[in-house]
């Protein structure tokens, strides 16, 4: 068992923060898996930057059981055509960035291949960005559910879409500031798509 680490929520494109805390634990970083899936968090939202402002995107999914649908059996839905949508809003809003072009086939399936569960979505698009972000850490996943760790910081309920982030974080140039001026905690790809293979120092 790991000690003295943290277990993380599996969010779809995390926010900065995310990855500063993961680069503080790393290796000893457990995912949660087990858990029931809760709703309007960043599990299926992330929030860039648009030329209105902060700009959420949304991954549907398939009403289940209520509250009661483990994170690991939530099934996307495909009722409407989300992922061009995500991907129309992501060349709109970083085609103007320095490395957007750069990473372009990276993200790219993801909005091209369907994903039956958020889990493996979620689970390959976040090994997609520690290897663009050049961070080295296996992912090992929880196998039950586990209210407390008593011996890990359990960071499950501490990054959360509605409340601002206490995170310090060094403001770094974004496509649209000069109008709204530097937002801070955004989704990971507005880091790299802005600051390409320098985004690890950000963290």
């Amino acid at each position: 068992m790991i000690e003295n680490g943290a277990v993380f929520p599996l969010f779809y494109l995390p926010p900065v923060e995310y990855f500063s805390r993961l680069t503080q634990f790393k290796p000893n970083v457990l995912i949660e898996k087990e858990e029931h899936f809760p709703k309007q968090t960043y599990r299926n939202r992330a929030t860039i930057y648009s030329p209105d402002g902060p700009l959420d995107l949304t991954v549907p999914v398939i009403k289940g059981a209520k509250n009661h649908t483990k994170l690991k059996d939530v099934r996307i839905s495909y009722d409407f055509r989300w992922q061009r949508l995500h991907w129309m809003s992501l060349q709109g809003c970083y085609r103007r960035s320095a490395y957007f072009e750069y990473y372009e086939s990276d993200f790219a399936l993801f909005y091209e291949k369907q994903f039956d569960f958020l889990l493996e979505y979620n689970t390959q698009l976040l090994e997609l960005l520690l290897r663009l972000l050049k961070i080295k850490m296996p992912l090992q996943f929880t196998e039950t559910y586990e209210a407390e760790y008593p011996t890990l910081t359990d960071l499950r309920s501490a990054m959360s879409a509605k409340t601002p982030s206490a995170v310090e974080q060094k403001p770094y140039f974004q496509v649209f500031e000069e109008r709204g001026g530097f937002i801070k905690n955004l989704s990971i790809a507005d880091l790299l798509f802005n600051q390409g293979p320098q985004a690890i120092n950000y963290l």
